[in-house]
């Protein structure tokens, strides 16, 4: 085992994977001799060279097209979209051509592309840097979307995306890029859509995915002083989420908070409600409770920011409330 940011975590599955596939390739913006905006891909195009790690104009659209092309005639692309935001000009290649590939041609093509990107708040980026994209995706069949929130799972899920013969979105919170962990060297890989339980509980369930998951963490220590047991569940794969796993720990502790940073309509709260609700009802004692963002662009202000994203405060008081 060896202490790794989950930038450094990433390009080691990077790494992995390139040296061992050799169809495995890289292209987005500034990802060759730059290393990536973030610098999940640094070192790798003086390994591999320009061929594999290919720098792109800036086109999301077209990176996505070249993705899914070259993934149709046998190649495991991993593109980058640079900031999640921008994925809105690449929106139709993932939805009507990645997403739909496999369905539309009865299996006789697929589209194997994982396309990483980083999202989430914190930072002061603005409207068009901070966003959580999964709401925009949660109803696109065909479409896998993958989350996680710490170094070790971040390797482990990346290897097994760039495997897996699905069009997946995999998805990384900017917060959690310098956090550390303890991860192995070697090659190992997670499964994709099964949730974690970080830690076990007795009185309230709580759903968190990326960086929230840190919250939903937090808040159970603080509740855990009160006499208050939070089981705590780590999504890890968004779409499709581990039903099984949420619904067994809900019905164990009769209440449940779900916590996501985007904004509460339409998104991955608004399902992981509804799917409780809909099957433990009667195991409930009280409401499911949402802990979300405020439906509001986000502003650059790093105060007001602070203002709309959901909190450690947030999840503790949602718990509480499930209990009156």
């Amino acid at each position: 085992m060896t202490r790794m940011t989950m930038v450094q975590a990433l390009n080691n599955a990077l790494d992995i994977k390139m040296a061992e596939d050799e169809r495995v390739y890289c292209l987005g913006e500034d990802i060759g001799w730059m290393g990536g905006d973030f610098g999940v891909t640094r070192g790798l195009f003086e390994k591999y060279g320009a061929e594999r790690m290919r720098d792109t104009p800036l086109s999301e659209a077209a990176i996505i097209g070249a993705a899914v092309g070259s993934a149709v005639v046998g190649m495991r692309p991993v593109p980058e979209i640079m900031f999640a935001d921008f994925i809105t000009t690449c929106y139709d290649q993932l939805v009507n051509n990645a997403a739909k590939m496999y369905y539309m041609f009865d299996g006789q093509f697929k589209s194997p592309i994982v396309v990483r990107t980083a999202c989430g708040a914190g930072f002061g980026g603005g409207p068009h840097h901070s966003q959580s994209v999964e709401g925009w995706f949660m109803n696109v069949s065909g479409l896998v979307i993958v989350a996680p929130s710490n170094a070790y799972d971040a390797k482990g899920l990346l290897i097994a995306s760039i495997e897996d013969d699905n069009p997946i979105l995999f998805l990384e919170h900017k917060a959690l890029y310098r956090t550390k962990g303890e991860v192995p060297e070697e090659k190992y890989t997670i499964p994709i859509g099964k949730a974690k339980v970080l830690k076990e509980g007795s009185d309230v369930t709580l759903v968190a995915s990326m960086k929230t998951v840190l919250d939903a963490m937090e808040a159970a220590g603080e509740l855990e002083k009160e006499g208050i047991s939070a089981e705590v569940i780590d999504l890890r794969t968004i779409r499709p989420w581990d039903h099984e796993t949420v619904l067994e720990s809900v019905k164990k502790t009769g209440r449940a908070v779900v916590v996501n940073e985007s904004p509460k309509m339409g998104g991955l709260a608004a399902d992981l409600s509804a799917v409780i609700s809909e099957e433990v009802f009667s195991d409930l004692v009280a409401p499911v409770e949402r802990v979300c963002a405020l439906d509001s662009p986000i502003p650059f202000s790093l105060v007001l920011e602070k203002l709309i994203m959901p909190n450690k405060d947030d999840v503790v008081s949602a718990v509480k409330k499930t209990f009156k």
